[in-house]
């Protein structure tokens, strides 16, 4: 009787992982060697270097960490990435204001995040004690680096991660772990080829080349991140969002592929697409908590929503 090879319980344990990952609603789980990302730490410096985070303070911390994973989890051997579907067919009010898909209903870093640490007990229910951590967008990682390096994708002119079979409607999160695994392989082929629609329908320009945003400019950084007054020179290019933008995922071709979300919890609040331009500018404080109770756009909160939406209307 043969014993399995070291090299077979890798991959046993990958796939019984890969496995659960699709039982508990990821829609793609690769996994890499944690190592220091040595390709990606020249480019992040340039961009903080060039001052593309803004008023995103935060970037500019945990340098190191954002490179390398040991210094998340001690031990750290394996990146485990998932892909978590959030595409909807949205049927919105044509005369009114828009928010991202990605915001229609809970969450995410909760919904997400639950499920990532619910993979992590699985693994240590079955295997044995395993140090590791679950992350969904909550800690200093180059979560679509990892993506790549794990298979689910390419990172895109975007900077967002793209699957053939996919789109990139989809959440990305992370679980980090002192255990050996198989590897996946990186997706080295860049499938935009000199496809440039992203590029050319941005309302703000914040697309540049090699792959790079501005984050400063993208209207996301504006409604959401940004907490002084938007910039005047930002008139009329809106495109009438309000919380976040999808336009470069909208005209993207590999998003014809997107199927929708089999999460409830992301499914909008009705309100969010039947609200006419009217509904938006007159919203309470008080409905405002009773439509986005659990939504990310809290982040943002009533005085900054209606900033955004007063800024768009005061064309």
């Amino acid at each position: 009787m043969h014993l399995p090879t070291e090299e077979h319980i890798k991959i046993k344990w990958s796939q019984r992982i890969k496995d659960k990952a699709e039982a508990l609603g990821f829609i793609s789980c690769g996994i890499a060697k944690a190592n220091f990302l040595e390709d990606e730490a020249p480019h992040l410096e340039s961009w903080l270097h060039n001052n593309y985070q803004g008023e995103m303070h935060y970037m500019e911390n945990h340098f190191d960490m954002r490179l390398d994973p040991r210094l998340l989890v001690e031990g750290a051997k394996s990146v485990i990435s998932l892909a978590y579907n959030y595409y909807q067919n949205l049927n919105r009010n044509p005369n009114s204001y828009k928010v991202a898909m990605y915001a229609q209903g809970e969450d995410y870093h909760f919904v997400v995040k639950e499920k990532v640490r619910e993979l992590l007990d699985f693994i240590q229910d079955e295997i044995g004690e395993v140090n590791g951590r679950a992350f969904a967008d909550s800690a200093p990682i180059l979560e679509h680096a990892w993506a790549r390096k794990a298979g689910i994708g390419w990172v895109g002119k975007n900077s967002l991660t793209l699957s053939k079979q996919k789109g990139s409607f989809f959440f990305l999160s992370e679980l980090i772990v002192d255990l050996d695994l198989a590897y996946d392989s990186p997706i080295e082929t860049d499938h935009c080829g000199k496809c440039t629609r992203c590029i050319d329908a941005c309302p703000t320009e914040a697309i540049l080349p090699n792959k790079t945003v501005n984050g400063s400019q993208c209207i996301s950084y504006f409604t959401i991140e940004l907490k002084e007054q938007i910039p005047a020179e930002m008139k009329g290019k809106f495109d009438d969002w309000i919380f976040g933008c999808d336009v470069c995922q909208e005209v993207c071709p590999w998003n014809r592929f997107s199927l929708p979300t089999q999460e409830n919890r992301f499914t909008g609040h009705r309100k969010i697409n039947e609200f006419s331009k009217k509904d938006w500018e007159e919203i309470t404080e008080d409905v405002f908590r009773e439509v986005f109770r659990k939504s990310p756009v809290k982040r943002t909160k009533y005085d900054g929503l209606k900033r955004n939406i007063d800024f768009i209307k005061s064309l």
